[in-house]
């Protein structure tokens, strides 16, 4: 038997910060040689809700970059942009004549980000999670990298999949592979500097709120410096009423390579004047080689655009086949 496939990826709205890189990124480039790895800039995904235009392309770019500074090694993966591959749209509006509606108003990140956007939510928004499984189902993928937030889509994958395979395949030969998601346990759901309850976010109006991977050292010891604490002497993983000690000392363990509970002996009797500045430092070394490797790889464009264009094809291959499975046992005349 071959490798497993993997398929992931990461909207290109906004700076990649440290929640795309240890809940994502970071698991893509500890495992990718165990896998046969697809990883999209997810771009159509990108338009469900207002975005600028002006810069889609050059952050579409700019995450295709970091992929590859992030460690992906295309020996293992296939870097590619989604709306590239036309694919996606067809397979999604497929998926979507077989979705029951209420499948879709029930996922809880629509039900949250509709009530932000009130009148303006759109139905690319509702229907982002058909456009996620069509992403999933077109590479046959056997397991979706997720953060808990993104489990429910996966899970709603599941179900698009065994509809379709009750209603039109057979139990001998299912049309779609039921993909099982994998989520990382530690540093896995990366929380805001302004608010441990909240997920750090690129949406979050305020920069000061996320480490993003190309923040310049000083921009990242004034973040640290100046992120949410509180007056308690003693740092603790284990007290409910302290989230943002918890994202803190959560960071460290990751960036210092040291385990939890050595963390935890270190840090029990400190203040934050003592550990924020541990915290800076494994955090900016941490990020010095991405940062290194991502300005070699986006000052050679040339090298980029070919790696995007092998990877577009690579992609199609395996997606234009899977959609004319689909296709086939909807009953469609084949193109003549």
């Amino acid at each position: 038997m071959g490798k497993q496939r993997v398929l992931s990826g990461i909207q290109p709205t906004g700076n990649l910060h440290l929640g795309n890189y240890l809940g994502a990124i970071r698991n893509w480039v500890e495992t990718q040689s165990n896998y046969d790895n697809f990883f999209c800039v997810v771009d159509l995904h990108a338009i469900t809700v207002p975005h600028n235009p002006t810069t889609l392309a050059s952050d579409t770019f700019t995450n295709a970059a970091l992929y590859l500074a992030c460690g992906i090694d295309l020996q293992y993966a296939t870097i590619f942009v989604q709306s590239h591959i036309a694919a996606h749209s067809e397979l999604t509006w497929l998926l979507n004549c077989i979705t029951p509606l209420n499948w879709l108003e029930r996922m809880i990140q629509f039900k949250e980000k509709a009530v932000k956007q009130g009148e303006n939510v759109s139905v690319g928004l509702l229907d982002y999670p058909v456009l996620m499984a069509a992403d999933i189902l077109l590479y046959d993928a056997d397991i979706v990298p997720v953060g808990e937030d993104q489990k429910q889509h996966v899970e709603l994958t599941r179900d698009i999949a065994g509809r379709l395979n009750d209603k039109f395949g057979s139990k001998d030969e299912p049309v779609l592979k039921i993909p099982e998601p994998m989520i990382r346990k530690e540093g896995a759901r990366v929380m805001s500097l302004t608010d441990g309850n909240k997920k750090m976010s690129k949406s979050d109006p305020s920069d000061m709120s996320r480490i993003n991977l190309l923040d310049p050292p000083e921009l990242i010891q004034k973040k640290i410096k100046r992120c949410k604490t509180d007056p308690v002497k003693g740092l603790t993983f284990d007290d409910p009423d302290r989230p943002e000690c918890k994202n803190l000392l959560t960071l460290y363990t990751v960036f210092s390579n040291k385990t939890t509970s050595e963390v935890a002996e270190q840090c029990q009797d400190m203040g934050w004047g003592q550990f924020k500045p541990l915290l800076t430092e494994v955090t900016i070394d941490a990020l010095k080689p991405i940062q290194e490797k991502y300005k070699e790889i986006i000052d050679d464009k040339g090298y980029l655009n070919s790696v995007l264009k092998e990877g577009k094809e690579k992609a199609e291959a395996v997606a234009n086949q899977n959609l004319s499975k689909v296709k086939k046992v909807l009953g469609y005349l084949p193109p003549l």
